[in-house]
């Protein structure tokens, strides 16, 4: 799937491209009281970009320039803007 293609609330995900920045990753605490490490990269195809949410191991797997496909992930909107999540049970493939 293209990445201009991805809407709000979409499920079984499948689309790859190339990660273009990975900002600082941040500590957040989940709602079990954990806490985990999470960094918003973006990732872009010829289509688009669109921002990606990697967390704790998934971040050390690319890095700028790695190009990456989510099988199975979701999308949702946080602030207005589409993100692409690999969630539970979806996965993160490089492809280098």
């Amino acid at each position: 799937m293209k990445i201009s293609e991805l809407r709000d609330g979409m499920r079984r995900v499948d689309a790859e491209g190339i990660v273009s920045e990975i900002p600082e990753p941040r500590v957040v605490t989940l709602r079990t009281g954990q806490q985990a490490r999470v960094a918003d990269c973006t990732l872009q195809d010829a289509s688009g970009k669109v921002k990606l949410s990697l967390w704790d191991d998934d971040i050390e797997k690319v890095h700028v320039g790695s190009r990456i496909k989510v099988e199975n992930g979701y999308t949702n909107s946080f602030r207005g803007e589409i993100r692409l999540n690999v969630g539970r049970y979806g996965r993160l493939i490089t492809l280098e």
